[in-house]
């Protein structure tokens, strides 16, 4: 690796980590201000224009407030616990693929993401998001509270419920995409039409397990303030109760940029159209490799958009009930979308 290489890498890290902050940040602001249309109130709007900057005054009044232990907590544990929940929401951002490549230098294509054209993507992708549930399990446990260890044990559930079914949804792209790469993949629906229409089913699917793997209301069982108080974060104050509150908006924000990368066609504003050609733009100038981030970072917001309004939408299930939708109804419907996919290449082939 050359310097230029090194520092494509580090400005590429840089961005990519202050983009997630400030992006969950706002998100935050979003769903307060999302919730208060839906109930026809007015939201925040002190701090700012339009409240603007109250994502900002929060974090600062969090870093300000003091950090509560309790005394028969792992305090070990109980640091490490956002630590790991933030970081793995920060890795996943790292292989999406924001936009096309911008520069190329010894072979290797550099754009608006880290690590985009890896080769095992998608399976680094279901890796990370596995690893995620680590932070709320050890939340809950290591506070030594009742409350907190069934938000833990109740997401840890969740995930083993969902993570089978959100993968098994994904096979039906790499069958037709034939790849795990995610910029082969929306190179692929750029010439041949989005996947969602294609893989209608496995798109609801993992829309659905998205929902669960984020703790995202109608399935935040975890932290199920009627029962559980506050869930897995109960004994948590000041900036490692902002951690995980910032790590849940990261893989919300994520989880609707993989959607995005895997059934609407990623960056590509129109399946079937060359937008280079027909702007008459170097697909490799920033002019087009910025309308491209636009339009994928459009999709992704319109998806967080659909998350926040499902919240304030949909009551809560009941744990049977989100149980049941796991093992009995989506687990079943992705293996079925799995063996109709297959069948159907085959004909086709």
């Amino acid at each position: 690796m050359n310097l230029t290489q090194f520092l494509i890498i580090t400005a590429q890290a840089g961005m990519l980590v202050n983009m997630m902050l400030i992006a969950a940040a706002y998100m935050v602001l979003a769903e307060r201000k999302v919730s208060a249309w839906i109930q026809n109130r007015l939201g925040p709007n002190r701090v700012g224009w339009w409240g603007m900057l109250q994502s900002f005054a929060d974090v600062f009044k969090l870093y300000l407030k003091e950090d509560i232990v309790p005394a028969a907590a792992d305090y070990k544990f109980h640091a490490l616990a956002p630590v790991i929940s933030i970081a793995v929401a920060i890795t996943v951002y790292a292989v999406i693929p924001w936009s096309g490549p911008l520069i190329e230098i010894d072979g290797v294509q550099y754009g608006l993401a880290m690590a985009p054209d890896m080769n095992v993507a998608l399976l680094t992708i279901l890796a990370m998001t596995s690893v995620g549930v680590y932070g709320v399990a050890l939340a809950g446990w290591s506070s030594n509270s009742k409350y907190s260890l069934m938000g833990g044990l109740r997401s840890a559930a969740q995930m083993i419920s969902y993570e089978l079914s959100m993968g098994l949804s994904i096979i039906g792209v790499v069958l037709i995409c034939g790849s795990l790469n995610l910029v082969e993949i929306i190179q692929y629906q750029t010439a041949n039409g989005w996947n969602v229409f294609y893989q209608p089913l496995a798109f609801v699917i993992f829309f659905v397990t998205a929902l669960a793997e984020t703790n995202r209301a109608p399935f935040d069982l975890p932290e199920a303030e009627p029962e559980l108080v506050g869930g897995y974060h109960t004994e948590y104050s000041g900036m490692k109760f902002g951690l995980l509150y910032l790590a849940e908006y990261g893989n919300m924000l994520a989880s609707s940029a993989i959607m995005a990368t895997l059934f609407l066609g990623g960056w590509d504003p129109v399946p079937f159209i060359d937008e280079a050609a027909l702007l008459g733009l170097d697909p490799y100038s920033l002019p087009m490799v910025l309308i491209q981030h636009g339009v994928f970072v459009g999709k992704a917001a319109t998806l967080v958009f659909v998350f926040i309004w499902i919240r304030w939408s949909l009551p809560r299930f009941r744990y049977d009930q989100l149980m049941n939708l796991g093992w009995k109804i989506l687990l079943p419907l992705s293996l079925a979308n799995i063996t109709i996919t297959g069948i159907v290449l085959l004909l086709l082939n």
